[in-house]
């Protein structure tokens, strides 16, 4: 095989259909589900593609362009296919309807999205019954299952899902009582804000949690919420008790990198994706990373975009071999008031274009890319906010090193 793609949504189908483009013969994408598309078959809202197809499609709209284009070109496709294995030589062992069975690759794709966190990583004290659920499960309730989970909502935490549930469950003629967040900052897109809470009338609580679970009969009757201080602590003082009979939960996704560990690749302790270089390779040789497996995304086109970008440095591997210097590779870091940059290495003299977060919501903020005390590039910035991922492009040159910075005016 030359190249296997692990994970069918937007990133393992845009890294196949940018392989087969650059005249790849053998290129296949392993998917779990019954088909390919992943979490974007659940996402039935507007607002994809308009930098890809240039229009406004669904979700299911947008993953099935990609997979027309896919099957016209001739990737092989593999659904109900778990990948179990994954090792450093490439050598990958799936259980498919037919068996398990082992492939070896000349180049793999690692584009297995992420997961969302859940109610146990939060350490809620109380109830453990019915009426729990992550919003990504949600979704796929309504959307898919045309059940409705409940009639009477909270949200805790406002990630760019529970946003989007908050207005679903409006439509459904559920009550949504209000979004709670820890943060003093909403983790989802402001246009998510607008569309989704202030449009329905939805409350956002900012800098509250919820503290305690309350059930009885195996069924969810409330929660107790309350505001946090500036550490983050509930204040129990001013400690709220919400009827309702649905909780459900955006508090952040996860990266899924349980076979990126298996190989080898190193991960990065901030996002949970794997470090990469300029080309998204990985430090296993000829396993690349792209989509939210490699760092959460807030559009799937910025998702398509880097597996275009991982896809065409496969295909060169495959022909060339690696191209990646390692004794003149750049190391980009994260400076003030940044949580994170991707990629982690670049090459002298190319034309890259960086993606990074701050770590909290700066008005009049000024961007900056430095090597060393030399500014390379500077941008400036109404207000930059964790829930909107920023970009820069910049010429590498001759750089030592390189790091993104925000401050203020």
């Amino acid at each position: 095989m030359e190249l296997l793609i692990i994970g069918g949504g937007p990133a393992g189908l845009s890294a196949a259909i940018k392989a087969k483009e650059q005249g790849l013969a053998d290129v296949c994408v392993l998917e779990r589900n019954s088909h390919m598309g992943g979490i974007l078959n659940q996402c039935i809202h507007h607002g994809f593609g308009l930098h890809i197809f240039d229009e406004e499609l669904t979700g299911p709209e947008y993953a099935q362009r990609l997979i027309d284009r896919a099957l016209q070109l001739g990737v092989k496709f593999m659904n109900n296919t778990m990948v179990t294995d994954l090792d450093e030589n490439r050598l990958v062992t799936y259980v498919s309807p037919n068996g398990a069975a082992q492939v070896q690759a000349n180049a793999v794709i690692l584009g297995m999205g992420c997961r969302e966190r859940t109610r146990g990583a939060l350490r809620i004290p109380g109830f453990r019954g019915r009426g729990i659920f992550s919003a990504g499960t949600a979704q796929a309730l309504v959307n898919m299952r045309g059940y409705v989970p409940g009639k009477r909502v909270v949200i805790l935490g406002s990630g760019d899902i529970g946003l989007i549930m908050a207005r679903r469950m409006s439509l459904e003629g559920a009550e949504v009582i209000g979004v709670f967040e820890l943060n003093s900052f909403s983790s989802g897109l402001k246009r998510n804000i607008v569309q989704c809470l202030d449009d329905y009338g939805i409350p956002l609580h900012l800098s509250h949690t919820v503290t305690r679970i309350v059930g009885e009969n195996y069924n969810l009757t409330g929660v107790y919420v309350a505001p946090v201080d500036e550490t983050r602590t509930p204040i129990y003082a001013q400690e709220e008790f919400i009827p309702c009979d649905t909780l459900l939960l955006s508090v952040g996704l996860i990266p899924e990198n349980e076979l990126s560990k298996k190989a080898g690749v190193q991960l990065s302790s901030v996002t949970g994706g794997a470090i990469v270089n300029s080309d998204l390779s990985t430090n296993v040789n000829g396993i690349f990373s792209c989509g939210n497996v490699l760092h959460v995304h807030d559009l799937a086109d910025d998702v398509t975009l880097e597996a275009y970008r991982a896809g065409v440095a496969a295909v060169d591997f495959i022909r060339n071999g690696t191209k990646i210097s390692q004794t003149n590779k750049i190391a980009v870091t994260a400076g003030k008031n940044v949580c994170y940059v991707s990629p982690n290495f670049v090459q002298p003299n190319e034309e890259i274009e960086l993606l990074f977060r701050s770590d909290g919501v700066f008005r009049k903020a000024k961007i900056t890319v430095k090597d060393g005390e030399n500014v390379i590039k500077t941008l400036k910035r109404r207000v930059v906010a964790p829930g909107e991922m920023e970009k820069v492009k910049i010429n590498t040159g001759n750089m030592k090193g390189c790091t993104v910075a925000i401050e203020t005016e």
